[in-house]
């Protein structure tokens, strides 16, 4: 009887929260869309690979989980890519046409990078690639 009248209690509680913003509107605003730009082969810049570096087994999982968050809309886009090119029969021209059939068509967001990475697309390669636009900086 008492775990009945707690129960009841408890749901007396939780109908009384405050609704009156969706949970979306009561965040802060949104992060701005990390900024795509053109991959230059002669500018010289070195295109890394994000590793997840486990050494504690407290902390690993989040480091696992940060490469993730990258990794995961790279993969979208590049199986966007392959749809473009099966539909087209060629791949993105320019940069321009990478933004707007790719990423814009297929609404992908991509996350905000640390400082002295960019995303830039190698139009020749076909791919989105992550550049280290820090001098003489490497990446961790």
């Amino acid at each position: 009887m008492c775990r009945l009248k707690a129960l009841g209690l408890s749901l007396l509680f939780v109908g009384c929260a405050d609704v009156s913003e969706p949970a979306a509107q009561q965040s802060s605003a949104p992060a701005k869309p990390a900024e795509i730009g053109e991959f230059d082969h002669e500018a010289g810049k070195e295109v890394v690979k994000l590793d997840a570096k486990v050494t504690d087994p407290i902390t690993g999982p989040l480091e696992i989980l940060k490469k993730a968050r990258v990794e995961l809309p790279m993969l979208a886009i590049e199986h966007a890519l392959n749809i473009f090119n099966a539909n087209e029969g060629r791949f993105p021209k320019s940069h321009d046409e990478f933004m707007t059939q790719v990423i814009a068509a297929n609404n992908i967001r991509l996350p905000v990078l640390p400082s002295g990475l960019d995303y830039q697309y190698d139009v020749a390669g076909h791919r989105l690639v992550i550049v280290n636009t820090a001098d003489g900086k490497t990446v961790e």
